[in-house]
């Protein structure tokens, strides 16, 4: 859970000898091997803001790659688990670029920091004094007391900048002719849950409290939205190869006619995006020269055969994500097949054993199989690297050797 963090903690923290104490414990090491003596260290020079300055520190190390730009930030290690990547955010961000916005559950102020540089008003609010008060600080804005019913405009006249930080609760509407953005936590009874109606606060309660309001809402990729009946658009976003999130955008924020979309962001900053108004005809053929496993924004917002579509591929098994042709797309997993076999372990041993096999990848799609139990049954010992892609074809489960995964 981490360290509990309060008030005081963030004010001294934020304090300059708080940022001078931080700088001090910030020169440990604050690894396994050191970590009682770096503690005791710690306690001897600062007493009773040692965990509040240990914990920082160790947050901040883990914040850099997911917000690279949080290097004096102060967090929760809840809030910093579920703050939205930097890319992601500004993706979004993007998008909203020009209107007043109101994120609703604003804990220590990531996607404000995002929306800030595009949006001419930005009006973050949550019930966590202790996160308030910790995106005050990571936002350079002083919290409001209370909320009031003004316009985002005479909010940010009132702060003499873009940013206002109030605290209120995200079902009580607070603000008038503003996009609406919320995250609600995905955990209920201390596990993950997909559930709409277990989010804190209830997605079926929050899209309520925002009938006919322009709203955006951040979940987890696996929420059951066909549960949720939602008639916007869904947009699956990953981020160098893993999926982040999906966002639920009401029909005001998005195309005519989108309702599903998949965003492939990376670090370098490119970006493809896929709807589902893009062709989906795809011929029914043989396996080509190449498989080619999509990335999961794709695979996740289903737009699988779209992206085949745009390609010139086609998918091995029309209820499996796996796709087969003659060339690789750009910047994408390709796997050669080599050769194709019926899932028998005998014969892939005796297969993998005549090719000098060495590392093995392994992957499996429709096939209830433990890939690393499998790799260590076939026990292969040799030079070469090789991926089995396992997958099921018709009603039969299919081996494909192929040489190691190209990228083009």
């Amino acid at each position: 859970m981490g360290y509990r963090f309060g008030r005081d903690d963030v004010a001294y923290l934020g304090s300059a000898a708080g940022s001078a104490a931080l700088a001090e414990v910030d020169r440990l090491e604050l690894t396994p091997a050191t970590h009682l003596r770096d503690i005791e260290q710690v306690r001897r020079s600062h007493d009773a803001h040692a965990a509040a300055l240990i914990e920082t520190v160790r947050l901040r190390r883990k914040a850099a790659g997911k917000l690279p730009a949080s290097a004096e930030w102060l967090f929760t290690d809840d809030a910093l688990q579920q703050a939205t990547p930097g890319l992601v955010a500004r993706h979004r961000a993007v998008r909203l670029a020009g209107r007043a916005v109101h994120d609703v559950t604003c804990s220590i102020g990531a996607e404000l920091a995002e929306l800030a540089e595009v949006c001419p008003a930005v009006i973050g609010s949550d019930l966590d004094d202790v996160r308030l008060a910790m995106a005050a600080h990571n936002l350079g804005v002083a919290p409001l007391s209370a909320t009031g019913s003004g316009t985002a405009d005479e909010v940010s006249r009132v702060r003499g900048r873009n940013i206002v930080l109030a605290k209120a609760d995200a079902l009580t509407p607070t603000s008038r002719d503003t996009v609406i953005i919320a995250d609600p936590a995905r955990r209920a009874d201390g596990r993950r849950t997909y559930d709409p109606a277990k989010l804190q606060p209830p997605l079926p309660d929050l899209l309520a409290a925002y009938a006919g309001r322009d709203i955006a809402v951040k979940s987890a990729p696996g929420l059951d939205f066909d549960r949720l009946g939602w008639n916007g658009e869904i947009e699956v976003v990953s981020l160098d190869g893993a999926v982040r999130e999906a966002c639920l955008w009401s029909p005001g924020l998005t195309e005519p006619g989108v309702t599903r979309r998949a965003t492939v962001l990376d670090s370098r900053g490119a970006a493809t995006t896929l709807t589902d108004t893009a062709p989906d005809d795809i011929p029914e053929r043989a396996p080509g020269e190449w498989i080619v496993d999509p990335d999961g924004a794709i695979v996740r917002a289903g737009l699988v055969r779209h992206y085949a579509a745009a390609h010139g591929l086609w998918q091995l098994d029309p209820h499996i994500a796996y796709l087969t042709g003659d060339t690789v797309p750009p910047g994408m997993r390709g796997f050669r097949i080599e050769d194709r076999f019926e899932l028998r372990e005998k014969t892939l041993r005796q297969e993998l054993s005549r090719r000098d096999c060495g590392s093995l990848e392994i992957l499996i799609r429709g096939v209830d199989i433990d890939p690393d139990a499998l790799r260590k049954k076939l026990k292969q010992r040799g030079t070469q690297p090789y991926t089995l892609v396992i997958t099921r074809i018709g009603r039969n489960a299919t081996v494909f050797l192929c040489t190691a995964h190209a990228a083009r």
